[in-house]
């Protein structure tokens, strides 16, 4: 873990709240797809963010960052982010990343902007030519939080070892997807958990869930990856 002023390369909006921050940090900082870092807000006030970027770019952190206005922990960190020209963060950090040296299918779970976690994992494993399965389950209240939605569905068509499976709780208008909560569709569909590696980010009620449903469905919890289970 280093410490680094980055400068704040861009901010765009993916949503009315959601935002992608580009920053670059002063040097190439090698990390592992699934890590993620901490801004700096205070001596005892940092805030951790996946980093959505593949670690083939280590000159650029990518974070997709919540900003709604009931939460102050976000909407905080992109004041500081939308006034200044740099930031000071920690990274990288986190044990959840992925693990490439095994034969098991991925399965890939994401609530809201959790996404960023599995974005860069499934990034790195697109890359890497594994021909291990990869599926992504990601689950938004409505349509339009699965910010990533079109480009999505654009590798599913390239890669056919990767499946994209968005689930939706809101349905307004026509839509082709899962409706519900995104844990539920994995339980739908997936016959044998005990076969496959699980990464998972999102709330962390959504992960406690996660881990006692699909532990009880037969997941070895040595197969479920994910930060916020360090912390449940």
């Amino acid at each position: 873990m280093q410490t680094l002023t980055c400068s704040i390369v861009s901010i765009d909006a993916l949503t009315p709240m959601v935002y992608r921050v580009l920053l670059e940090p002063p040097q190439a900082v090698k990390f592992e797809a699934g890590q993620y870092l901490q801004v700096v807000m205070g001596e005892r006030d940092k805030r951790p963010f996946s980093i959505a970027s593949c670690p083939s770019n280590p000159e650029l952190f990518e974070l997709h960052i919540g900003a709604h206005p009931d939460n102050r922990y976000a909407t905080e960190v992109m004041e500081r982010l939308q006034t200044q020209t740099t930031i000071t963060v920690e990274a990288p950090l986190g044990n959840a990343f992925y693990q490439a040296n095994n034969d098991r299918p991925l399965i890939l779970v994401a609530g809201g902007t959790g996404f960023s976690y599995t974005w860069s994992i499934l990034q790195s494993h697109l890359q890497s030519g594994s021909r291990r399965p990869i599926t992504l389950y990601w689950g938004g209240r409505e349509r339009a939080d699965l910010y990533f939605h079109q480009q999505l569905l654009e590798l599913a068509e390239r890669y056919e070892h990767f499946s994209y499976r968005p689930v939706v709780e809101n349905v307004n208008g026509e839509w082709k997807g899962a409706v519900g909560l995104v844990h539920h569709a994995v339980l739908a569909e997936q016959s044998d958990l005990s076969e496959a590696d699980v990464y998972v980010a999102g709330r962390f009620e959504m992960v406690r869930v996660i881990r006692d449903d699909f532990h009880a469905n037969g997941l070895p919890l040595n197969q479920l990856y994910g930060d916020a289970l360090a912390f449940i």
